[in-house]
């Protein structure tokens, strides 16, 4: 295993939050990252989804249609 791929390894625990098992002369190394990202951070973008801009939504008056 060259060095690089070491570095490769540890980007993807970085990356994905898992932590990697690794053993080495019969005991195993656990490299775990600092904090686990939050599983919705790793959601891709859908910024076109709503097809506005989300603040529009926030401000609608919906007074006139509601009815206790």
């Amino acid at each position: 295993m060259t060095l690089s791929n070491i570095y490769k390894l540890l980007d993807q625990v970085l990356e994905t939050g898992e932590p990697l098992e690794i053993e080495r002369k019969g005991q195993t190394l656990k490299i775990v990252p600092p904090t686990s990202p939050h599983k919705l951070d790793r959601l891709p973008s859908n910024r076109g989804y709503l097809g506005c801009d989300p603040e529009e939504i926030v401000h609608l008056d919906w007074t006139g249609d509601w009815n206790p």
